[in-house]
């Protein structure tokens, strides 16, 4: 038996996506003339409270996209130091936007209005200037971690009176709603742009949609052609995206109660120092030994896990987990 766990992004398609995939009605999107594409920009932004919607092929190109339209050059943009935008986007940041980074500590990639207010520069000649918060929900190297609106709520009123751009990297934003009980059509009020990943808790195949008003979307389509994302009969990809959101969301529940048990049972064992809490669909846990060792060791039973840091070992719970691979999984914790 082989249990996948290194990453949400190793689903295949159920059969369910793939008749949608099969029977989409396609167009050229670049010409605008592709009607699946076009329904699944619509229906995420209405999800999410916003005017208009791009698809893309990634997670990385709609944050790029979105960072590209929401500073000029020489501006600085503030995450935390674990974001997604920062650390694994090929310093895109720098490369395609030519800004800077102001790189905060958060409460396992939590960010407060107190902890962005005093990083917000003076305008001065000396300082770049800011002109963007980018906060990531749910938060990869934080475990899972995930905002509430609550905490939004105060950022977006703080970026508002300074004057600065609010983006969402919503790589796994449905895993942090269905754990917060939020309304996603809320989060419309306070963020000018989110990106909403499709290929990773959900099951999509590839795509992501960066979601905003209308003049920003119109903008982003530019960026998005000059960055070589202008795909053709995208509305194959695009029905897997429609399906997604139709049929996968209530069921993220079953990952983050497969992560539950995980977690408990990993706590047992002397080889593990501690364990992260666990929020969502992500585990993230200190070993004694070094995690390179401990991960080949799971190899030898079928299960794929991936190091993050050098005593970090990180499991991700998705919809081709099952019962009897997490049974696996358990039984062979014993044996590590």
């Amino acid at each position: 038996m082989i249990v996948d766990l290194r990453s949400d992004t190793v689903t295949k398609p159920t059969q369910g996506m793939l008749n949608a995939m099969f029977n989409a009605k396609v167009g050229d999107d670049v010409f605008g003339e592709d009607e699946t594409v076009n329904s699944l920009e619509e229906k995420a932004a209405s999800i999410f409270g916003m005017e208009a919607g791009i698809f893309c092929p990634s997670g990385t190109m709609t944050n790029q996209i979105a960072i590209k339209c929401f500073t000029k050059p020489m501006d600085e943009l503030i995450a935390d130091q674990t974001a997604h935008v920062y650390r694994y986007e090929g310093g895109g940041i720098a490369f395609n936007s030519a800004v800077s980074t102001r790189l905060l500590n958060g409460d396992r990639g939590i960010l407060s209005a107190d902890m962005i207010a005093p990083e917000i520069n003076a305008e001065n000649v000396h300082y770049p200037n800011t002109s963007l918060v980018v906060l990531e929900n749910t938060v990869n190297r934080g475990g899972g971690s995930c905002y509430k609106l609550s905490q939004i709520e105060p950022i977006a009123r703080l970026c508002q009176e300074k004057g600065l751009k609010l983006h969402l990297d919503g790589a796994r934003i449905f895993n942090a709603l269905v754990t917060t009980g939020d309304k996603a059509i809320d989060y419309g009020k306070y963020f000018d742009g989110i990106s909403v990943c499709l290929s990773k808790g959900l099951g999509a195949p590839v795509g992501s949609v960066f979601l905003a008003d209308k003049e920003t979307i119109k903008y982003a389509r530019r960026v998005r052609k000059v960055f070589g994302g202008g795909m053709r009969q995208a509305g194959f990809l695009a029905a897997a995206g429609i399906f997604a959101l139709e049929h996968h969301v209530n069921r993220l529940k079953d990952d983050h109660n497969h992560a539950q048990l995980l977690a408990t049972e990993l706590k047992k064992y002397n080889w593990v120092k501690s364990v992260m809490p666990v929020e969502t669909n992500i585990i993230v846990f200190e070993t004694i030994q070094s995690a390179t060792n401990i991960v080949d060791k799971f190899a030898n039973y079928g299960i794929k896990a991936l190091s993050t840091g050098s005593n970090t070992v990180r499991f991700v719970l998705h919809m081709d987990i099952t019962a009897d691979q997490i049974d696996h999984t358990i039984k062979s914790l014993k044996l590590i």
